[in-house]
Formats: C-alpha cells, structure tokens, sequence
C-alpha cells in the first residue's frame, strides 16, 4: 500500500493525532490493520471495532492487539459482540471517529449524545452518507463529517472496481461455480452495481439489471444490459446480487417464482437486501450444504442459495477489495481524518466532501506505483485554455 505507506511516514514526523483518540468501526482485515497503524503512527490512540459480525480477520485482530491497538473484532462474533464492540468505542470517548456504514455515529446520535469532544467523522459507504445527510436534513447532525464514499479516488475505484472483483472473490469461494452461461442478476446501477455487472459480463454471464431510477435504468440498457423488474428476473436468474443499499429487495413475492438453484448474494452494508424472514418463512426445511452457503427449500421442491447470510458477501465469504483499491481509499480515509483532526472545531455540524486538494493528492502519489505516466500542457495550451476561463 504505497500510498498510505507515504502518508504513514510523514505522520509520524508530523504527529497530527499526537493527545488525540480515534475509534473507528470497519471491516477488521489486512489492509484496515495498516490504515490503524498510520493513525497509530500518527499520534493517535487507536480503537477498532468490527464493521460485520463476519467480516474480520482474526490473524489481523492479533497482529493489532501485538501493536497496542486495542481491537474489538473475532470473525463469526454474535450480534450481542458486535453491539458491545461499537459501544466500546464511544466508551473511548474519541476526539475523532472513522465510520463504514454509520454505525458508531448512529450509536453516538442516540444513546452517547454527551460524548462532546468529537472533532468529527469520516464515513466511506453510500449507506452511511445517507444515514448522515439525513441527520444533516434535520438539523440533528451533532458534529462535522466527510464524505470519503463520493470522493473521486473512491466510488470511482472502490465502489467500482473493488466491490466488482470483490464479490466475485466471495461467490467463488463460497460456491465455486461457473458464471459463464448463467444469467446474472444485478439489483441497482450505482457506481457498486456497475462494477458488478461488469464483471460478470466480463466472465460470460448473461446480466440483467433492476433499478428503480429511470436515469440509471437508461444507463444500464445503454451500456448493453437488459434491464427488468426483479419480479420479471427471479424467474430466470441463476444468481441474484444486491447493491442497493436498501431493505427487502428481494423478498417473498420474489422468492414464490424464484428459478430453482438461484444463488443469493448481497454486496450492500446491511444485511437487509435478501430478506431472510421472508426465505425462512416460505421455506420447509434449511440446511448448511457448504461453508457460507445456506439451502432453504420449499413446498413445492424448489431450492434457494443463501450466501454468507445474507451479509457482504466479498468479505464474509472473500478477502475484501484488493489491496490497490484499499489502498487508495484508506489514504483517504486518513487524510480525511487528519483535516478533522486539525480543523474540526471551526466546521459547521454538515457533510462535507474531501477537499479537493486531498483528492487530488491522492491520485497523484498513485501515479508511480500504478505505472502511469501523465502528458503535460505546453504553455500554448495553457493560454489557449486560460482564454475561456477568463470569459474572453
């Protein structure tokens, strides 16, 4: 991770978290572990709890209890743990928070409205900027936070190529089928579903895409996939994946003309998208046939393939995004934290993009180790441009 590698090393001349507490809730791995140790070499005290109850890695867990990062995380931990482990957070009393999914500023907007030094939070998921900007809409939001999620250097890499790949890497493991022949289907077209769909076109499936936007539905049929309701899919699909960030996207009326043998997997935050209710409410009998793969069998013989619960599958049954990709976020990720850091006190209690210039940077330090090589304006160029600029 060249980037954050960088940024790491003037954290620890600079020392911006020097005196400073940052509890972050996240998806407890490999690369997550050298994003806590930047912060950590910056300064800061550390505190980290799991994003997912299935999501965490326990070699990293070690590997940060080793390095004096207290870590709440163990791979398979009940809900009871995972609730424990964001409170245990907030009982940091941190200056700084680091959120995927909202979770500990949801946690701090109910339950710990008297933790008062928070500086602010950063948050990397489209389902916690949301949950932020509805706080933000009512007036509730009791501090600054950055949306990392809709920087340039992360939904458009992240969101797009990491959770792409990454949801293969969690269906192959978890199922080891082919997807060549199959028809894929993709519920939303966000920059998530986008990535997705690509990569099974990629690996010769035939893709169906539902959205409930009319603007990313003409996306998507442009982009050469058929586009259909999820109750025109279902019928059909040989796996279905959900990136929506929403609740109940398939659910019984789906789940009652579902093609049998479809596999079910969910790429979105919560694991809300597959209504597990619903299947076990339809269904006769369940069993583990594999791990990370559920069958719930109904009444008239037809089966459905629940993939690791129905929670993010490219990390409860996969390794995460690749470390590229995770490289590029978590650098954000950092240096979102340390603007909080240093200037928090004085931002008004609203989501703010990364600044530019952070962005910006970001991209430029991913240049060399990405083996690429950029073209540079002559000075006719650049006053050939200025012209237009100026209004003249």
């Amino acid at each position: 991770m060249p980037v954050l590698e960088g940024i790491r090393k003037r954290f620890e001349t600079e020392q911006p978290f020097r005196g400073l507490t940052v509890s972050a809730v996240l998806h407890v791995e490999s690369k997550t572990a050298a994003l806590a140790l930047a912060l950590q070499a910056g300064g800061a005290d550390v505190r980290l709890a799991a994003g997912n109850p299935l999501s965490t890695d326990d070699d990293a867990v070690a590997a940060l209890r080793e390095a004096k990062v207290e870590t709440f995380a163990v791979k398979g931990e009940s809900v009871g743990e995972y609730r424990a482990g964001i409170r245990a957070m907030m009982d940091a009393d941190p200056d700084v928070i680091i959120d995927d999914g909202a979770d500990l500023v949801a946690l701090v907007h109910t339950d710990r409205k008297d933790r008062g030094k928070i500086r602010g939070s950063t948050e990397e998921t489209t389902t916690g900027v949301t949950r932020l900007k509805a706080l933000e809409r009512t007036g509730g939001l009791l501090f600054p936070a950055i949306d990392v999620n809709d920087a340039e250097m992360k939904h458009l890499f992240d969101n797009r190529y990491g959770t792409g790949q990454s949801t293969m890497d969690g269906i192959f493991s978890a199922t080891n089928l082919l997807i060549a022949g199959k028809v894929c289907v993709v519920a939303g077209y966000g920059w998530c579903g986008k990535g997705v769909a690509a990569r099974l076109r990629g690996l010769g499936g035939e893709v169906v895409v539902t959205e409930v936007d009319p603007v990313r539905a003409i996306e998507a049929r442009l982009d050469g996939f058929a586009v259909r309701s999820m109750l025109d899919a279902a019928p059909v699909a040989d796996l279905i994946v959900t990136v929506t960030g929403n609740t109940h996207v398939v659910r019984s009326e789906h789940f009652r003309v579902l093609k049998d043998g479809c596999l079910l997997a969910n790429s979105g935050h919560f694991d809300v998208e597959v209504s597990r209710t619903d299947l076990e409410g339809l269904a006769t009998s369940h069993r583990t046939v594999r791990p990370s793969v559920e069958e719930y069998r109904f009444a008239n013989g037809r089966r459905a393939y629940l993939l690791a619960e129905g929670r993010l599958v490219n990390l409860a049954a996969g390794q995460g995004h690749p470390v590229e990709i995770m490289d590029l976020s978590f650098a954000l990720q950092a240096l979102s934290a340390e603007h909080l850091a240093k200037h928090g006190r004085t931002m008004e209690n609203r989501v703010y993009a990364v600044p530019t210039e952070l962005d910006r940077g970001v991209a430029e330090a991913a240049l060399a180790p990405l083996g690429v090589g950029l073209d540079t304006l002559t000075p006719e160029q650049v006053r050939y441009l200025a012209q237009w600029e100026g209004g003249t």
